[in-house]
């Protein structure tokens, strides 16, 4: 095996998620670049995060990465950086730099084109019509439409959900009530909530779609792995059981139970291979009872951030880079569709137990979880110390007082 060593961007559960993987298959300690430390990577020997000011801008990103670099193969000339990208702002910053940083470091990246009409919601959804994808019924509107009260005409009946098309730029936002998407039953409502989000300085484009009945049991999320020739190498279909209910959380997976479903991965993949999208792709969608198809939310350009179920269920994140980038195996032409039989949380065992809704995927969570087939993320028993013990424990009652405030049925 050619020798390499994984480079980390971020410091979130995902990035916690991708250096476990990275430990679990290779036994190597992983380094991680980060504009803030965040709980996750805190106190592990698994992780070396390094915190660099300014790191989400194009300049001090790039020059950190290559004057990294080249302390690198200085010391360590057989031994190949492997980027990995674990938030939408650094696969963003990746397009950005194209090919400069290739030469020293492997990674996948998208053209910045291709980036920006996958990243922006509205573009997306004309992508998605474009290919025969399923998707909400929706109306985009820019904030000229908005202030002209075009958001009060609809194709469609309330309740409503609202969304930012550009949620990079949401993430600046700020302004009582504020979330990363809301649902919203009157037009009053809407009105209230449209005018803050563009008086408090938003200029993107804002979603507006047909809400599709039903709690956080109808989600589905789907991994998919596209290699460097834009060949789908791996897909891994989760059903979520329930959500972060806090409202800047809202979206966040707190229990995902395997599933299948070889349709919709058959249309995705061939999506994928005809866009000549490469790296990980994270889809999240819903099922719609009224109709029985599964509705296309959005797509996030690298591996979801409760992704770590994916490897959890055999099919390991970080050896599908290595083996594409570093080894550079050919690929077989079958595409795996994955299929798994281990509980995934982010909680602790009570809060699923109290708060997923009673049914037949339930009921199969509750049997994982008295067979021992379920794991968590960040408890991982090759990183074990008191402090990041005490830590871990600390954020599974922060949880569980979240959803003793705000949850409450989404049906």
């Amino acid at each position: 095996m050619k020798q390499f060593q994984p480079v980390i961007l971020g410091s979130d559960i995902n990035a916690y998620g991708m250096a476990r993987a990275f430990h679990e298959a290779y036994g190597k300690k992983s380094i991680a670049f980060a504009h803030f430390q965040l709980s996750p990577t805190k106190y592990s020997k698994i992780i070396d995060v390094r915190i660099v000011q300014n790191f989400g801008q194009l300049e001090t990103f790039k020059q950190t990465l290559l004057q990294f670099a080249k302390i690198w193969y200085a010391e360590h000339p057989q031994v190949k950086l492997l980027l990995i990208s674990c938030g939408d702002a650094y696969a963003n910053l990746l397009s950005e730099c194209g090919d400069e940083l290739k030469e020293h470091f492997s990674y996948h990246t998208l053209p910045l084109d291709l980036n920006r009409r996958l990243s922006l919601k509205s573009s997306f959804y004309q992508l998605c019509e474009e290919y025969g994808l399923p998707y909400p019924a929706t109306k985009v509107l820019n904030a000229t439409q908005v202030k002209a009260g075009e958001y009060q005409q609809l194709p469609f009946d309330f309740p409503i959900a609202m969304k930012p098309a550009n949620s990079t730029e949401w993430l600046d936002i700020d302004f009582p009530g504020r979330k990363k998407a809301f649902i919203i039953d009157t037009p009053q409502e809407l009105d209230t909530l449209i005018t803050r989000s563009y008086d408090a300085g938003y200029t993107g484009e804002m979603i507006l779609q047909d809400f599709i009945p039903g709690d956080d049991s109808r989600m589905r999320v789907l991994n998919a792995y596209v290699d460097r020739n834009h060949q789908v190498r791996m897909m891994f279909l989760g059903h979520p059981l329930l959500e972060d209910p806090t409202p800047e959380a809202v979206g966040n997976y707190a229990a995902i139970i395997p599933d299948y479903n070889q349709e919709i991965c058959q249309q995705i993949k061939a999506f994928l291979e005809d866009i000549k999208y490469v790296g990980f792709a994270n889809f999240d969608m819903k099922y719609d009872e009224r109709d029985g198809k599964l509705k296309l939310f959005e797509i996030n350009l690298r591996q979801g951030r409760s992704s770590y179920f994916v490897t959890l269920n055999g099919f390991n994140l970080g050896r599908y880079f290595v083996e594409d980038l570093i080894e550079q195996t050919d690929f077989n032409g079958e595409t795996i569709i994955g299929r798994g039989n281990k509980l995934w949380m982010e909680i602790p065992r009570r809060i699923f137990q109290d708060y997923v809704a009673e049914g037949a995927e339930k009921q199969r969570g509750m049997e994982m979880i008295a067979r021992g087939d379920w794991g968590t993320t960040l408890e991982y028993h090759k990183d074990r110390n008191l402090l990041r013990w005490a830590m871990i424990r600390h954020m599974f009652s922060i949880y569980s007082k979240r959803y003793a405030q705000h949850f409450r049925n989404k049906s």
